[in-house]
């Protein structure tokens, strides 16, 4: 009786192995203090840290991806989901403050990052997840309802976010008033909330298929759900040195973008991949189980998560710290963007997914990358 318990530690140090990782990373270069900045003027020391500390935050982030899909097991749809976009929103937002906060000032990096997920997540996440489902599965299907209650939001926060401050004009430039600031964060978070209110109260049906809910009423019940309190803990301890590494990675980004005048939004891009790859391997991994409907829920809440409460947090931030903030889109990506959002809808407007629609996708997200460099 007594080995149990060892046994059960041992396997918990066994599958928890990367947590020993991150803090030894973390203690590491509290010790070097100082000494990394000098360190970047070597480009093979440059290259070295950021590909630690890049990776040691990707995997952070995928172990708070893990255990938010074990507390979702526990908590069921749509709950699950919104602890995982939760989480991975946590994360953004620690990643963006900690690269605006160092080096010289950014105002475009919000806007590129938070552009840069939502190409990310509608074009590469929904292509890929489309385009293998497709392929394995022909056709599959989700709640239509659901998926236009998602879009019914993410749409006019996406336009007023990052197209309206183009066409504003109390103040210069691509940027909004205070008023404004003001009216958006209020905005933003009173839609977010109700949308909050629709998923988890009286349509939480729109976002679940009636065979999954056959499923989890049948035979999956007697499955052993993993346990609540073990993984939130969990997911929370991965959380906490993704908080001071996100500061770290933000001094090679940095240096790399202002010493080699590489494209400012490439800042936003590193940090956007960083960000989305947990829920891309989440979204992708449900598309080939023939679980789109958990995909749709994965990205769409992603995006969602990112606009509304990103955004407000940003802002707050811009305000008290000093750092100003561009939200407007170039003239090129305004365009792509709402192209990205029609054909959303279109592809959101069946109830049924092929690989055409997946292959419409990636090709725009494509576009995306290109534009990063040919403007």
């Amino acid at each position: 009786m007594k080995a149990k318990p060892a046994g059960t530690l041992q396997k918990l140090a066994a599958d928890e192995w990367f947590l020993g990782v991150s803090l030894a990373t973390v203690f590491a270069f509290i010790a070097a203090g100082g000494r990394v900045d000098e360190a970047l003027a070597n480009p093979l020391w440059l290259a070295l840290i950021f590909i630690w500390l890049f990776g040691t935050v990707m995997g952070s982030a995928l172990s708070v991806a893990r255990h938010a899909d074990a507390v979702a097991e526990n908590l069921g749809e749509p709950y699950g989901t919104i602890v995982l976009t939760l989480s991975v929103t946590a994360i953004e937002v620690m990643s963006i403050t900690a690269v605006m906060l160092h080096g010289e000032n950014n105002p475009t990096l919000v806007r590129d990052t938070l552009f840069a997920i939502v190409m990310i997540i509608l074009g590469g996440m929904v292509g890929t997840s489309l385009l293998l489902g497709g392929l394995r599965h022909r056709e599959q299907h989700y709640n239509l309802q659901g998926a236009n209650t998602y879009l019914s939001v993410i749409i006019p926060l996406a336009l007023l976010t990052l197209s309206l401050p183009n066409f504003t004009v109390t103040t210069a430039g691509p940027t909004l008033s205070s008023a404004q600031q003001l009216f958006l964060v209020v905005m933003s978070i009173g839609l977010y909330c109700a949308f909050l209110a629709i998923q988890t109260g009286r349509h939480r049906s729109y976002f679940t298929l009636d065979e999954d809910n056959g499923k989890s009423a049948g035979h999956g019940s007697h499955k052993a759900k993993p346990s609540l309190p073990l993984h939130a803990v969990l997911l929370i301890a991965y959380m906490v040195p993704v908080a001071f590494l996100a500061e770290e990675l933000a001094l090679p980004i940095d240096y790399f973008i202002e010493t080699l005048h590489a494209p400012d939004a490439l800042g936003g891009v590193i940090i956007a991949s960083l960000v989305a790859m947990p829920e891309a391997i989440g979204a992708t991994s449900a598309a080939l189980v023939n679980n789109v409907q958990r995909s749709i829920n994965i990205f769409l809440g992603s995006v969602l998560a990112t606009i509304g409460l990103t955004v407000p947090v940003m802002l707050a931030i811009s305000h008290f710290t000093g750092h100003e903030v561009f939200l407007g889109l170039s003239s090129a990506n305004d365009l792509l963007l709402a192209v990205m959002l029609g054909v959303s809808v279109v592809t959101f407007a069946s109830g049924r997914t092929n690989i055409l629609q997946g292959a419409v996708h990636l090709m725009l997200f494509a576009a995306f990358l290109m534009l990063i460099f040919q403007a």
